[in-house]
C-alpha cells in the first residue's frame, strides 16, 4: 500500500471512530439506548479503535491513552454484561 492510501485508511478510520462515538452519544443522550447495552458499548469500542489507529498516525499521544483507556472501560463493561447474562441464564 503506497502513502497516500495509508492517509487515505487512516482518515477514513478516524472519521468511522468519530461518527460511531457520536451516535453512541446521540442514541444514549435521547434515551434510545442505555449505557449497558451492546449497542452502547459497541459503538463506543468502534469508536475508539478508529480514533486510536488514527490518533497514533497524526502522532497525537494525548487522544491515544485517552482511547486507550475507553476501549478499556468498554471492554470490562461487555465482560460483566456477558457474565451476568451468563448467571441470569444459570438460575
Amino acid at each position: 500500500m503506497d502513502a497516500e492510501h495509508i492517509k487515505i485508511l487512516m482518515e477514513t478510520l478516524g472519521w468511522i471512530g468519530a461518527i460511531s462515538l457520536l451516535m453512541a452519544y446521540l442514541l444514549i443522550s435521547n434515551g434510545k439506548t442505555i449505557g449497558k447495552s451492546y449497542l452502547y458499548q459497541g459503538l463506543n469500542l468502534i469508536g475508539s479503535g478508529g480514533l486510536i489507529v488514527n490518533s497514533y498516525y497524526h502522532n497525537a499521544l494525548p487522544s491515544v491513552i485517552l482511547n486507550i483507556i475507553w476501549v478499556l472501560i468498554g471492554l470490562f463493561t461487555l465482560r460483566t454484561l456477558i457474565k451476568q447474562k451468563e448467571n441470569k441464564n444459570n438460575e
